[in-house]
C-alpha cells in the first residue's frame, strides 16, 4: 500500500514533535537530578583545612588534659566557634583572662581551651552534651541544670539563655547569634550549640573513616 505525500508530511510532523518531547524530558531530567550523596553533601557542614590543620596539636594537648577520646569533639568545637581561624581558634580568651581578645597565640588558644574543656566534662561527672554546653555558656550553666532542671536538654539551654539575658546590667552587649533565639529572647550565648558542635563531630568521624 502506497502512503500519500501528505500522510508523509504528516507523519514526519508527528515523529518530529515526538522527538523534541523526548529530548525536551530528557533534559529537563538531567537538570533537576541530583545524586542522593551530593545532596546530603550540600546538606553537611564542612570541616575547614585550618580545623584539620590543627588536628595535632589539639591531639597533644587532650592527651596532656586526659580527655583525648574527645579530640573530635574538640575539633568541631573549633569548628563551630572559628572554623579554626584567627590568633584565638578555640574563643578561650574570656575563660583564661575574663574578656575577648586576650589571646593572641593559637597554640595557647587550643590549650586553654582544652584545659577548660576536661574541667567542664569533669564538673558535669562526664555528661558530654552538658560539658559541651557549658563550654559555650560558662560552668554556671551545670549548676543551673542540676538546681533546675536535672539534666541537659535544648529546652535547658534556651532557659538559661533567656534568664541570662533578662538579668544581664546592658543587654546590649549580647547579640542573637540565631533567628530562632529571638522568638525566646534567649540571646546569651549560643542555644545550639550542642547540636551543631555534634553535627561537626559526626562529619568529623565520616572522613576520618574515609581517609
Amino acid at each position: 500500500m502506497k502512503i500519500n505525500k501528505k500522510m508523509k508530511q504528516a507523519l514526519n510532523q508527528v515523529l518530529g514533535i515526538a522527538l523534541v518531547l523526548i529530548g525536551a524530558f530528557l533534559l529537563l531530567s538531567f537538570l533537576t537530578y541530583e545524586n542522593p550523596l551530593n545532596v546530603s553533601e550540600k546538606k553537611s557542614p564542612m570541616i575547614s583545612d585550618e580545623v584539620w590543620n590543627y588536628k595535632p596539636v589539639v591531639e597533644k594537648y587532650a592527651t596532656e588534659y586526659e580527655v583525648s577520646e574527645y579530640a573530635d569533639v574538640l575539633l568541631a568545637m573549633m569548628m563551630q566557634e572559628s572554623g579554626g581561624r584567627g590568633s584565638d581558634p578555640m574563643q578561650s580568651s574570656e575563660s583564661y583572662c575574663g574578656k575577648k581578645g586576650c589571646i593572641n597565640d593559637p597554640e595557647l588558644s587550643i590549650k586553654q581551651g582544652v584545659y577548660y574543656f576536661s574541667k567542664t566534662l569533669k564538673d558535669a561527672n562526664g555528661d558530654l552534651q552538658l560539658a559541651v554546653q557549658s563550654y559555650n555558656f560558662g560552668r554556671g550553666f551545670i549548676d543551673y541544670v542540676r538546681k533546675e532542671k536535672g539534666t541537659y536538654s535544648e529546652e535547658a539551654a534556651i532557659d538559661f539563655s533567656r534568664e541570662m539575658y533578662e538579668t544581664a546590667p546592658d543587654q546590649s552587649i549580647y547579640t542573637c547569634l540565631r533567628e530562632e533565639a529571638k522568638q525566646y529572647e534567649a540571646c546569651y550565648g549560643d542555644i545550639y550549640y550542642v547540636r551543631s558542635v555534634m553535627q561537626y563531630r559526626d562529619v568529623l568521624a565520616m572522613e576520618l573513616r574515609n581517609w
